[in-house]
C-alpha cells in the first residue's frame, strides 16, 4: 500500500545561484558527503546534480507529511544508488524516525524515487510504499 507520495520541482538556476552565493557552506549543509563527491565528478552538470537530489529531498518531506520540520532535516536525506543503479534514498536521523512512525506493524517500506532535468528544470517524484512481512 502507498503511505506517502511527494514531488517537486526545482529551478537548477537557483541553485546555480546558491552555490555561488554560499559556497561549500550551502553544500555542506544540504547534501551528504556522497551527494558531493557525485556532484564534484560531474563538473558541467554539478548544478543539475545537485538540484535534482533537492528535489528529491523536498519530494521525500513531502512524502512523509512533514516538510523539514519535526527533526526531518535534508541533510538526513541523501540520495543514492541501488545495485541496478536506480536512485534511492538513504535516510539517517529525524528522517529515518518520521518514515519508521508512518509505517504500519507488520509492514516494510519500500523507497521508490525518480529523478529527471531538462534545463532549467529539475523533478523528483517520491512514492513510500509498505509491504507486508
Amino acid at each position: 500500500m502507498i503511505i506517502g507520495l511527494g514531488s517537486d520541482l526545482c529551478n537548477i538556476d537557483r541553485i546555480t545561484a546558491a552555490l555561488e552565493r554560499h559556497g561549500s557552506r550551502f553544500e555542506q549543509r544540504c547534501f551528504t558527503a556522497i551527494e558531493r563527491a557525485k556532484a564534484e565528478r560531474r563538473p558541467f552538470t554539478r548544478a543539475g546534480t545537485y538540484a535534482k537530489r533537492f528535489a528529491a529531498k523536498e519530494a521525500f518531506s513531502k512524502a512523509v507529511g512533514t516538510g523539514f520540520k519535526r527533526g526531518v532535516f535534508m541533510k538526513d536525506i541523501g540520495v543514492v544508488n541501488a545495485p541496478s543503479g536506480a536512485p534511492t534514498l538513504a535516510l539517517e536521523g529525524g528522517a529515518k524516525a518520521r518514515l519508521e512512525e508512518l509505517t504500519p506493524a507488520g509492514h516494510e517500506i519500500f523507497i521508490h524515487l525518480t529523478l529527471t532535468d531538462d534545463h532549467p528544470w529539475a523533478q523528483a517524484f517520491v512514492i513510500l510504499e509498505a509491504r507486508p512481512l
